[in-house]
């Protein structure tokens, strides 16, 4: 955005990163800006330089490459700009939706093992002094606490060792892209995994139209960078075939299976008016939407569902205590 904002300013790169870097505060950014402006002195062109500093997307410079060629840098920097914006917003929504349940998940489990490891033993002790003992669920649940405190420090060390796994796992950018797409193909174009992959293509499609690449070329750039799912690439490739059989990206994309029916028909409309990218822009910010809309829906269910299950669980470990103790009680009475 702001390569996008020195455009319009009439301010060459070379300036204009040169800006930048005096605005910069860290010393990782000042030397990639470094880099940048070594290449652009040197007569590269934006995208070469991009391309030489090795920090950024290839589909970043194939979209400026096109820019390039066609006259179109500003519209294409915009455009780009604008595109992984929208992704950072979908990724955060994705993580936030998985660690807010997963904290209250944490939460639970914790009351849970107190309660049958440190609580019950103390009402087990009254109910002996009492003369009595607690009902038969209690005793299981105090025994399986029981035997956790024995091999705690044995399931310490497995929950340790997991949790180093999945940290280098995640670590290691082919070993993460190789889980994630194992969970991808499972949940395939269904649900919110398949609004997701709309969104993606979408928002690719518009960049790619707006940077003045062709409909076949920009059909095969967005599926190579929201592909990645079996189910999901077959749709795109029935795409690419249909439009080179000669039909228009509306029908193409209908018949694929990757917009709705009236998806379609708008960007038929488009199409036919000359205002296909403007269109696609529509249909990538209603798909971006339904994703939010969907995220938060399963939070909104998760969060009650867990608090719940949670005070289920609590109330029937107190119930199976505070029964009997209320009859020996009274009985005492």
């Amino acid at each position: 955005m702001e390569l996008y904002t020195l455009v319009q300013s009439g301010i060459t790169f070379n300036d204009g990163i040169l800006m930048m870097q005096d605005d910069e505060t860290e010393a990782e950014g000042k030397a990639l800006l470094q880099k940048l402006i070594d290449s652009l002195e040197k007569g590269s062109p934006l995208s070469a330089a991009l391309t030489e500093s090795g920090h950024f997307p290839r589909y970043m410079v194939n979209m400026l490459i096109v820019g390039e060629e066609t006259g179109r840098v500003g519209e294409t920097l915009k455009a780009l700009s604008e595109y992984y914006d929208k992704q950072d917003r979908q990724k955060t929504a994705i993580k936030n939706a998985v660690l807010y349940p997963a904290i209250l998940l944490v939460l639970m489990v914790a009351v849970v093992l107190i309660l049958i490891v440190k609580v019950l033993p103390i009402f087990n002790d009254v109910f002996n002094q009492l003369g009595s003992q607690m009902s038969p669920l209690a005793v299981q649940l105090m025994q399986f606490g029981k035997w956790l405190e024995s091999t705690s420090l044995f399931i310490a060390a497995v929950m340790f060792v997991i949790i180093v796994v999945a940290i280098i796992s995640w670590a290691v950018p082919g070993i993460r892209e190789g889980i994630l797409g194992v969970f991808k193909n499972i949940s395939g174009d269904r649900g919110i995994s398949g609004d997701i992959a709309v969104s993606r293509f979408t928002s690719a499609m518009y960049l790619a139209l707006a940077s003045g690449l062709e409909t076949e070329k920009a059909v095969e750039m967005s599926a190579n960078v929201s592909g990645g799912v079996k189910s999901v690439d077959v749709k795109y490739s029935k795409c690419m075939e249909l439009i080179r059989s000669g039909q228009t990206l509306s029908e193409s994309m209908r018949s694929a299976g990757i917009l709705s029916a009236r998806d379609s028909r708008m960007l038929s409309l488009g199409e036919r008016s000359g205002a296909t990218d403007t269109v696609i822009a529509e249909i990538a910010r209603k798909a971006d939407l339904k994703v939010q809309d969907a995220i938060e829906g399963i939070v909104t269910k998760i969060e009650p569902t867990l608090v719940i299950l949670t005070s289920v669980i609590v109330g029937v470990i107190l119930f199976s205590v505070m029964l009997p103790l209320m009859g020996i009680m009274t009985s005492i009475g």
